[in-house]
């Protein structure tokens, strides 16, 4: 496994495994402690693994916490998503920033997001699978949604919306949420 730090988003990372496959498919380890040790992580301040199932088209977010935020690592473990990361810490030397990216069941690549950045995806299969390990228990009362379409933000989603929550269809603005979070 080796990890390769995202230039857009500062403290952002991809652990991408090493697939031994054969016959019967392939194996990989999807987390290794001391891989992610080796980039300053601690491992061991995940303390929660969640799973959504989507379907194609499906937008999911884009979703941060308040507070002390939330770090986490996501995985697309079957199926393909394009996933969105925006860089929403104002003391960030990326502040601001996007990264896009296609995770997949098929590579199994981890992506790890620094607390105080949005996150989104959008299901690119019929069926997408997407694992999330959390440093910090869900509460929420500091959950906060941006609008998956602003157009400041311009997310190139690659497939119409077939379907979101209706927590995420009414989301306001990044322009709104940034000044909310100043006040």
């Amino acid at each position: 496994m080796k990890a390769t730090e995202v230039p857009e988003i500062s403290g952002a990372y991809l652990f991408e495994p090493t697939p031994y496959a054969d016959e019967r498919g392939f194996f990989c380890r999807t987390f290794d402690a001391d891989v992610v040790r080796s980039v300053g992580l601690d491992p061991d301040a995940f303390l929660q693994d969640s799973l959504s199932r989507s379907v194609g088209g499906v937008v999911r977010g884009l979703h941060l916490r308040s507070g002390a935020g939330e770090a986490k690592l996501v995985r697309c473990s079957y199926g393909r998503i394009f996933d969105v990361v925006v860089d929403l810490r104002p003391g960030s030397p990326t502040y601001l920033g996007r990264a896009f990216f296609e995770l997949s069941g098929e590579t199994q690549t981890t992506l790890y997001i620094p607390a105080g950045c949005a996150h989104g995806f959008q299901a690119l299969t019929p069926t997408a699978d997407t694992s999330y390990r959390i440093d910090r228990p869900h509460d929420p009362s500091e959950d906060v949604t941006i609008a998956f379409d602003d157009p400041d933000l311009a997310i190139p989603w690659p497939l119409p919306v077939t379907s979101m929550s209706d927590r995420d269809r009414r989301a306001p603005g990044l322009a709104e949420v940034l000044k909310h979070r100043e006040s």
